[in-house]
């Protein structure tokens, strides 16, 4: 099976096939390897007397470097995010190459599940207009949040989970997880963005019109820090895609590929996730291949607290 996965190597040039044999030598028999890939055992065994090309060496420590991000970034990129991030790391290397050694020793992304646009069906108007209208891009911190929620299934039930991004980082700067969707989940999220970041007035807060953004102890507590409401359109999730991203990308790389036998397991794993490794390690393509944490502290020169709407 592991031969069929690796159909390319079948094609490759012999130093190729020698290099896959003595990296899997001790998985399978030696003879079985030579027939499947069409080489001589003697060649194989003259090939391992050679010191290794200069091209040769090189790869081989550039997969060491992929083998090292790939564990960092918990197997969350894929080839072209590889390549990017080594460049910012100032290793010089070709995307292409990056792909063909990724693809050449088997290392793959977490699978990866869009999020799917569902409609839902309200009666009740619009709770309030969409002023952020899709401008995505903001250029300083502190101007746009935008929040939602989602769920995680355990063996014990539903974990509910609110988060707040701040859309000029996309750091998550307020979270908060339960048993229930409710008004409380979301104002437990926003509270803690508040005393985190402490923002002026102006700021613009973004969200869907679900019960727990429009109830009126939640609207009561933006009012009280001068924010601006803007709401998604009904059934709408592309109105808020960068959070459906954020959700997209905890699920597919914590959620999808495992199953949590608590509420309790579930809590830690996603308190690792964001605070540990999505707010200060996981590179972002729209933050120039950092993490929120680095793009803030790299641009920390502009102003932390500026009021107003994005742009």
């Amino acid at each position: 099976r592991h031969l069929k996965k690796s159909r390319g190597v079948l094609c490759a040039r012999p130093a190729v096939k020698y290099a896959f044999i003595r990296d899997n030598n001790g998985r399978f028999k030696l003879k079985r390897l030579c027939a499947a890939l069409g080489v001589s055992r003697s060649g194989y065994y003259e090939w391992l007397g050679r010191p290794a090309s200069r091209r040769a060496t090189e790869d081989r420590a550039l997969l060491d470097r992929i083998r090292l991000l790939h564990r960092q970034s918990r197997e969350a990129y894929g080839a072209y995010k590889t390549w990017r991030v080594l460049k910012v790391q100032g290793i010089a290397c070709g995307k292409h190459r990056v792909a063909r050694l990724r693809r050449q020793n088997g290392i793959e992304a977490l699978r990866k599940r869009r999020f799917r646009v569902s409609v839902e069906h309200h009666k009740r108007a619009a709770a309030a207009p969409n002023i952020l209208n899709r401008q995505f891009a903001v250029t300083k911190p502190n101007r746009v949040w935008a929040g939602d929620t989602t769920v995680i299934p355990t063996g014990t039930g539903w974990l509910h989970l609110a988060v707040l991004l701040d859309l000029y980082s996309r750091r998550v700067v307020g979270w908060a997880m339960g048993n229930d969707r409710s008004q409380a989940l979301s104002r437990a999220a926003l509270e803690m963005a508040i005393e985190q970041r402490q923002p002026m007035p102006g700021l613009l807060h973004h969200s869907d019109q679900g019960s727990a953004y429009v109830g009126a102890d939640y609207q009561l507590q933006l009012q009280r820090i001068g924010a601006e409401i803007s709401m998604s359109r009904k059934g709408d999730c592309f109105d808020n895609a960068v959070v459906e991203s954020f959700f997209g990308n905890l699920k597919n790389e914590v959620v999808h590929h495992r199953r949590f036998q608590t509420r309790e397991e579930a809590r830690a794993a996603i308190f690792d996730y964001i605070e540990l490794f999505y707010n200060r390690h996981r590179a972002h393509a729209t933050l120039e291949f950092v993490s929120p944490a680095d793009y803030e502290e790299l641009r920390s020169d502009v102003t932390q607290t500026c009021p107003g709407n994005p742009g």
